[in-house]
């Protein structure tokens, strides 16, 4: 919010010094004062609907740049869902299923980055802590599972499972 604010200030700001210079209420000709006729504006807004805005003014600048504000201060996201040709229906990311681990109670657990990069200059506490593993947030929790279809939220039962203890946690709000 306060990038579009100052990103309006801006514009304001640049449109305010260009009125004031072109309409200057003294301008020097041959070292007396003159006032120089009010300058025409350098754009007309469209009109709305084909009429004028209410008050019976013209929109003003304001009203046509935060309009503008939305797909400049878009942020790039990945919220990146395959779907099939064939059926229409949606399919899962391989990237997710490589890198993840979804437990049964919802949660998605990670490795923490860069856990195999670079280990001869880490210190022996920051190899330890690179070893552990991270639970993902709620919103990268939902993110991940529209990625994925039913087949990789379906619970599995593995022999010796060193995750079993955690697939089904109490007290746990999502």
């Amino acid at each position: 919010m306060a990038a579009a604010r100052a990103a309006v200030a801006g514009i304001l700001g640049r449109w305010a010094s260009l009125a004031a210079r072109s309409t200057g209420l003294a301008a020097r000709c041959c070292g007396t004062q003159v006032r120089a006729p009010a300058a025409a504006p350098l754009w007309k807004p469209k009109a709305l609907l084909g009429g004028n805005a209410p008050g019976g003014g013209t929109a003003s600048v304001l009203s046509s740049v935060t309009s503008l504000l939305p797909s400049i201060l878009h942020q790039p996201a990945r919220t990146v869902t395959y779907n099939s040709i064939k059926h229409g229906k949606r399919k899962t990311v391989k990237a997710v299923i490589a890198r993840f681990l979804r437990l049964h109670n919802g949660l998605w657990v990670r490795r923490q980055a860069g856990y195999k990069k670079k280990l001869w200059k880490k210190s022996a506490s920051q190899r330890k802590r690179l070893r552990e593993f991270v639970l993902c947030t709620r919103t990268q929790c939902k993110l991940l599972d529209k990625m994925t279809t039913s087949f990789w939220k379906r619970r599995n039962w593995y022999v010796d499972d060193p995750y079993q203890k955690y697939h089904d946690r109490t007290n746990l709000r999502l």
